[in-house]
C-alpha cells in the first residue's frame, strides 16, 4: 500500500491570521456604526436632568437636520476643506515633478523631503494653539506689521470670515501638503523613465509631459489623495473648534459638520448626532465614488478606444 501524502491546508492559517481583526472590527466597529444607524431613528436626547427617550419617531430627525442650519454647515465645511486642498494639490505635483525629473539633479533630496514632511507630525491641536497666537491681536504677526509700519492699528484676523477661512485652509494646507508630495513623488518615480526619454526623443515639452504622461499614469494615487482628502474634509474639526475656540466665529462662518455634530453630542441629542452621521456616511461615500470614476481610467492610453474604433470601421 502507498503510503498517502499528507496534505496541509494553509488556507485556514490566512482565515485565523486575519481573525483578530475581523472580531476587533466587529466589536469597536460594527457594533458601534449599527448602533448609531439605529438611534437616529429615535427620539433621544437629555433635557435637564431627565432623559427623554429613546423613542422611535422614525425620519423624523432626518426632517428636522435638513430644516436645521446643517446645510450652512456643510458649505462651510466646503469652502474650508477648497481653500486648504487646491494649493495643496497644486504645490505637491509641482514639488514632486521638480523632485523625480533627473535633468534638474536636485542634490539632498532626502532632506528635503524630511522637511517638508515636519509639519506633518505636529498635533493638529498644537497647530492651532500656535497660531491662535500668532495671528491675535496682540501676537507676533501684528507686532511685526506695526514695527514696519505697514498697519496704524492691530489686524483681527480671527474677527473676519476671510481671515479665519484663509488660518483654517493655511493650517490644513501646512500640515497636509508634505505627505501629498511625498505620495505623488514614490507614483511618478514609478513610472518607466524609458516613457519619458522616448517623449524627449519625439519632442514632448515638459507641459505636454505632464499632463499627457505623468498625470494620467499617477491616476490611482490621484484618487486615492482625492478621496482620502475627502473624508478627512468632511471630518474636519480639531483646527477650527480651537482657533475658534468651538464657537465656530464669526457668525459660525467656520462652524464644520464635525463641529454641528459635536454640539449635539454636547448637549445628549444622540438621536440627531447619529441622524448627521448617517448624512455624513452617505454624501462621503457617494463623492468618494464620484472621485474614483473621474480619476480612474482603464483606458489612459487610448488602446481600448481605437481598438473599438478600428472594429466599427471594419464591419462597415
Amino acid at each position: 500500500m502507498g503510503s498517502r501524502r499528507k496534505r496541509v491546508n494553509y488556507a485556514k492559517w490566512g482565515y485565523i491570521f486575519i481573525l483578530p481583526f475581523f472580531i476587533s472590527f466587529f466589536i469597536f466597529s460594527f457594533i458601534p456604526l449599527a448602533d448609531t444607524i439605529r438611534y437616529s431613528f429615535y427620539e433621544y436626547y437629555r433635557s435637564g436632568i431627565k432623559e427623554i427617550g429613546p423613542n422611535f419617531i422614525g425620519i423624523a430627525n432626518y426632517i428636522d437636520l435638513l430644516k436645521s442650519d446643517m446645510l450652512k454647515y456643510a458649505g462651510n465645511t466646503f469652502i474650508l476643506w477648497m481653500i486648504g486642498f487646491v494649493p495643496q494639490i497644486v504645490i505637491a505635483l509641482l514639488l514632486a515633478s521638480w523632485f523625480v525629473d533627473a535633468r534638474l539633479k536636485i542634490h539632498g533630496q532626502q532632506f528635503f523631503k524630511v522637511v517638508i514632511y515636519l509639519p506633518n507630525l505636529i498635533m493638529a491641536s498644537a497647530f492651532a494653539m500656535l497660531f491662535f497666537t500668532m495671528f491675535s491681536t496682540n501676537g507676533p504677526i501684528n507686532s511685526i506689521l506695526s514695527s514696519l509700519g505697514w498697519i496704524k492699528k492691530p489686524i483681527d484676523f480671527l474677527g473676519s470670515v476671510f481671515g479665519t477661512r484663509s488660518l483654517v485652509g493655511l493650517m490644513n494646507f501646512l500640515m497636509w501638503f508634505g505627505n501629498t508630495t511625498i505620495m505623488l513623488m514614490a507614483a511618478i518615480m514609478g513610472i518607466s523613465p524609458d516613457i519619458f526619454e522616448a517623449s524627449e526623443i519625439d519632442g514632448c515639452g515638459r507641459v505636454q509631459r505632464f499632463f499627457y504622461i505623468t498625470l494620467p499614469l499617477i491616476r490611482p494615487i490621484l484618487a486615492y489623495t482625492l478621496i482620502t482628502s475627502i473624508i478627512g474634509g468632511l471630518q474636519m474639526f480639531d483646527v477650527p473648534q480651537i482657533l475658534t475656540n468651538g464657537q465656530g466665529t464669526p457668525d459660525r462662518t467656520s462652524t464644520t459638520l464635525i463641529m454641528f455634530l459635536n454640539n449635539h453630542l454636547k448637549s445628549k441629542n444622540y438621536g440627531m448626532a447619529g441622524a448627521l452621521s448617517v448624512y455624513l456616511f452617505i454624501v462621503s461615500g457617494i463623492l468618494c465614488f464620484i472621485t474614483y470614476r473621474i480619476t480612474n481610467n482603464d483606458d489612459a492610453d487610448g488602446s481600448k478606444a481605437a481598438a473599438k474604433k478600428a472594429k466599427k470601421e471594419g464591419r462597415k
